[in-house]
């Protein structure tokens, strides 16, 4: 057996360890922007754009966090930190490293091959699914 196949064993548990920190990182920013806390001053409620993705970040932070509803929670996501890059940090210069968006690039891709891959091992969806009996019929 050589490495790739040993590798590729382990890729579902990675896919599942990576889709939960990513899922941490994302609920702790949205804990941070609508509560405060996180040595972070909370958003006034309402206040757009940034309140309205710190209830994203929240949501869809815990969901793909659990596993429950990954691939929509991850495109909602993604789609929210490609809007943040773009509106927020990209005028102020094209790499992320100018312009300080280093984290709203690493979070849209990360969640765009959570869309792409599923949530992997580990995640209550999947956990539901082997729980669930047989549909009549011997389909399940």
């Amino acid at each position: 057996m050589g490495v790739t196949d040993r590798l590729d064993r382990h890729q579902p548990l990675v896919l599942g360890l990576f889709r939960i920190v990513i899922g941490l990182l994302f609920t702790s920013e949205g804990a941070a922007t609508l509560f405060g806390v996180l040595a972070r001053d909370a958003t006034p409620a309402g206040d757009w754009p940034f309140w309205y993705a710190g209830v994203i970040e929240l949501v869809c932070g815990a969901l793909v966090l659990l596993g429950v509803l990954t691939r929509a929670a991850a495109f909602l996501s993604s789609g929210a930190m490609a809007f943040a890059y773009f509106t927020e940090h990209q005028p102020d210069g094209l790499f992320p490293l100018q312009n300080g968006g280093l984290s709203p690039a690493l979070f849209c891709w990360g969640f765009l091959l959570l869309v792409f891959s599923g949530p992997g091992a580990l995640a209550v969806s999947g956990l539901l699914r082997q729980d669930a009996p047989a549909a009549p019929g011997g389909r399940g």
